[in-house]
């Protein structure tokens, strides 16, 4: 079996995909909703350091692509299993300077995936601009794919199309992953 052709072909046919969008969709006029895996591990001693940016560094080529697209992009992600309610210790709070970093652009977080405080982040967004929500996972409605938290995640941030980029979580039926583009 050869594994790095394999590999190869994935994430050539993945960027096809994203390319084509961008030909169908003038991503300077779209907020874009992507899904990414930034569950990074933590040093289990202070819980805020990246152990390994493996996952940041991933999607750094699919959020540039965006960026050179001048699209606005908001993040959703999860980090842990919190079991569906706010668990300090699954936020992404630790992965906003990193990922800034190896963007080379602000990320705005918010405290949030869903409802007014998302609203009001994303209806500020420029052309270019990275919000990150927090945890997917802090709401019940994301592992079990709750329509309303699906129509929530999509209305709320304002999003008018949608990228998966989170290959560890796409086979997963989970509201941020297929729920959400029953509305969008």
């Amino acid at each position: 079996m050869h594994v790095a052709g394999f590999r190869s072909s994935a994430v050539r046919a993945s960027k096809l995909g994203l390319e084509a969008m961008a030909k169908k969709v003038d991503l300077s006029k779209a907020r874009v909703l992507i899904r990414l895996d930034l569950n990074v591990p933590l040093d289990k001693k202070d819980g805020t350091t990246i152990t390994d940016d493996t996952r940041l560094r991933a999607v750094v080529p699919t959020m540039k692509f965006l960026k050179e697209q001048n699209a606005s992009v908001v993040v959703a992600t999860h980090v842990g299993r919190p079991k569906g309610e706010p668990d300090p210790k699954y936020s992404v709070d630790p992965i906003v300077k990193k990922f800034s970093e190896l963007l080379g652009t602000p990320v705005t977080k918010v405290d949030d995936c869903i409802g007014d405080k998302v609203k009001e982040a994303t209806s500020k967004m420029a052309q270019g601009d990275v919000v990150l929500l927090e945890n997917v996972r802090f709401h019940k409605g994301e592992t079990k794919n709750h329509a309303d938290f699906a129509e929530a995640l999509a209305k709320d941030t304002g999003a008018t199309c949608y990228v998966n980029d989170a290959f560890g979580t796409a086979h997963r039926a989970h509201a941020s992953t297929e729920g959400v583009t029953k509305y969008l």
